[in-house]
């Protein structure tokens, strides 16, 4: 599997570190030749990883790691990874950091990254990471679809005000896109009726938000 060699060329390392605690993925899809490095945060007390997740990584060669955390408190995983991420960040500035965690404990150390000009994002999803799904060298209905995928796993936290939403997108993409083209996408996301847009404020419409809504109220 390759990615677009001008793709490629184009794009910064990726650090892509899981906190395994609190998302376990199975496996994912990567080309050969991306600049990812993969490192895999494990608790103490967790003694198990899926043999797809297992053989990934071991393709992956020395592009990927884990990390066994010392000690068994609360925060102890967070500590690890923000560790990990400021001597990283001080050896590549260049790079693009993304935590895959459903923890939102990590958007302050995410927010105070990018005041300081580092790139960085948090994703619930390995499938919301563009540079592993390729959707930025896809079609524009591939990314419309990619959008809406990483919008479906988000939940809760998805973007509720327009601003956000676009904000949203372009970290998705890497800041790969234009400001029309994001724009393209969010009217196409209300023509479909997946959102609905009334004063800034974004609904939306998913079928699993009705069957949440209706066990709130039960």
């Amino acid at each position: 599997m390759h990615a677009n060699s001008l793709f490629v060329s184009h794009l910064k390392t990726n650090y892509i570190l899981i906190d395994f605690e609190n998302v376990q993925p199975d496996a994912f899809d990567c080309a050969n030749d991306l600049p990812i490095k993969v490192i895999v945060f494990i608790g103490e007390s967790q003694k198990k990883i899926s043999l797809e997740l297992a053989a990934k990584l071991q393709a992956l060669g020395e592009r990927a790691e884990y990390v066994r955390i010392s000690g068994s408190g609360q925060n102890a995983l967070d500590f690890h990874l923000a560790y990990w991420i400021g001597r990283l960040a001080e050896r590549d500035s260049n790079a693009y950091f993304h935590i895959v965690s459903k923890d939102k404990g990590f958007d302050p150390l995410i927010k105070h990254l990018k005041s300081s000009k580092i790139l960085a994002q948090r994703v619930v999803q390995l499938s919301d990471i563009m540079v592993l799904n390729g959707s930025a060298n896809g079609s524009y209905a591939d990314k419309v679809e990619t959008v809406i995928k990483s919008l479906q796993g988000r939940g809760n936290s998805r973007p509720r005000r327009q601003k956000t939403l676009h904000n949203a997108i372009s970290s998705l993409f890497m800041k790969s896109l234009k400001e029309d083209e994001i724009t393209r996408i969010i009217n196409t996301l209300a023509k479909r009726k997946i959102i609905t847009l009334q004063n800034e404020v974004v609904t939306y419409n998913f079928a699993e938000e009705e069957v949440v809504e209706a066990k709130e109220s039960a």
